[in-house]
């Protein structure tokens, strides 16, 4: 009995495609944040903001999201991630959280924009909360 073999080319394709697979997991598994040089930058797959915290407005802990229509994006499970349209200012709004069942911490810059993020870990989301909150009060006290 003879055996087919298969083509070199169909197993590194296979391997391939786990890869990009594993790789997009990791990548959206949690959001990815990095306080550099005055900015804040939020990476959670193919979702990213760069905020300057000279253009903070407001910092706030919410319990809930308010309601909003996805544009592009996804739920699974507790998470929720994506571009959201706020349906009272008809305006882009910026989700990365991680477990809806605990606080968010929504950012308004550049006088109308919108984002929302959490941690996996409530404990980092309360401690980026506070370097948050204490850039906002420091560039208030420097423009005034």
């Amino acid at each position: 009995m003879s055996k087919r073999k298969r083509h070199w080319l169909w197993n590194v394709l296979i391997v391939l495609t786990l890869i990009v697979c594993s790789l997009v997991f990791v990548a959206h598994y949690k959001n990815w944040h990095e306080l550099e040089e005055g900015r804040l930058r939020i990476l959670s797959g193919i979702y990213y903001q760069k905020i300057p915290m000279t253009d903070l407005d407001s910092v706030i802990l919410v319990d809930k999201l308010p309601e909003m229509e996805r544009s592009s994006g996804f739920s699974w499970m507790a998470k929720e991630k994506g571009v959201f349209r706020d349906t009272v200012t008809n305006s882009k709004v910026y989700v990365f959280v991680d477990d809806l069942r605990q606080q968010k911490i929504k950012m308004v810059y550049q006088d109308s924009l919108k984002t929302f993020l959490n941690l996996q870990d409530s404990l980092q989301t309360q401690k980026l909360y506070a370097i948050l909150h204490k850039e906002l009060s420091e560039n208030h006290e420097s423009s005034n």
